[in-house]
């Protein structure tokens, strides 16, 4: 899900696998690719007081590495009540329905067909678990039922892979829209202007400790990618293959189909805004 190796705002070096926050401890997934980066992180979020912990995106179908979660919350001495998804690829969803079976616990997502339990989630929604607080933020564009959770005793956001730790997120196309995309990335920047939000816990790579220095990055990263795409197509790249190939001329090439399904996402965007 990469396109490019800057790195958005601060991040604090290396995989974070461990403790990040007061109340969130990060698991790394075993599924490193060049669209996972490290791998999934899963996390795990309590109060430092509670017996009760919320688990978000259990991450790939690994049974060693669901009961390791399992384990981890254990050891700090809280069981898990309750698992969330950011969003339903199967690098953050497979496994979800068997770490139900581990833990007992409900599976709260915004896509119905991901759920399990009654519950789902929406705007405005917010989760408390064992005294914790999670407040439901949607932010639709990678695909169309990504979330993220504000966690404001912490300042810090879960994004899923609306903003990675390292490089840049997909706009997977169709189901992910670009204009969805970039209303996240400013609603995500009101937290960090408006709330306090300073930390982002992302899906995979290292935690950013400058959370609006990220979202800008991101922003920017946006806009200097749709002038590219704009200008290939005024050049008369007709495909968006054509397109791919001279404007992610600098990018792995097996990087290049998922930077495909952005690109089609920025054709329709500029279809849809009669720029091209």
């Amino acid at each position: 899900m990469t396109e490019a190796a800057a790195l958005p705002g601060q991040p604090r070096g290396g995989v974070i696998s461990g403790r990040a926050t007061a109340r969130a401890h990060c698991v790394l997934a075993p599924n490193p690719s060049p669209m996972t980066l490290d791998g999934t992180n899963t996390w795990i979020v309590a109060e430092p007081d509670s017996d009760l912990a919320v688990v978000i995106d259990p991450g790939p179908l690994d049974d060693a590495h669901l009961r390791a979660v399992v384990e981890t919350a254990e050891r700090a001495g809280h069981r898990v009540a309750l698992t969330l998804l950011t969003h339903g690829h199967p690098d953050h969803a497979d496994g979800a329905a068997r770490f139900a079976e581990l833990t007992g616990t409900p599976v709260r997502a915004l896509d119905p067909a991901l759920r399990l339990g009654d519950e789902g989630l929406g705007a405005g929604d917010v989760i408390t678990t064992g005294g914790l607080e999670l407040r439901v933020v949607p932010t639709p564009g990678h695909t169309a039922d990504s979330l993220s959770f504000h966690l404001p005793a912490d300042g810090a956001v879960l994004t899923g892979d609306t903003i990675l730790g390292r490089g840049t997120t997909v706009v997977a196309h169709p189901d992910g829209r670009l204009g969805d995309y970039l209303d996240s990335l400013r609603r995500l920047r009101s937290l960090t202007v408006d709330d306090g939000v300073s930390t982002v816990l992302p899906g995979h790579g290292p935690v950013l400790n400058d959370a609006q220095g990220a979202v800008e990055f991101y922003l920017a990263h946006r806009a200097h990618r749709l002038a590219q795409v704009e200008t290939a197509v005024e050049a008369g790249h007709g495909t968006p293959a054509e397109v791919v190939a001279s404007v992610y001329a600098d990018v792995d090439r097996s990087l290049w189909p998922a930077a495909e399904l952005s690109v089609r996402a920025q054709l329709d965007y500029l279809g849809e805004h009669g720029l091209i």
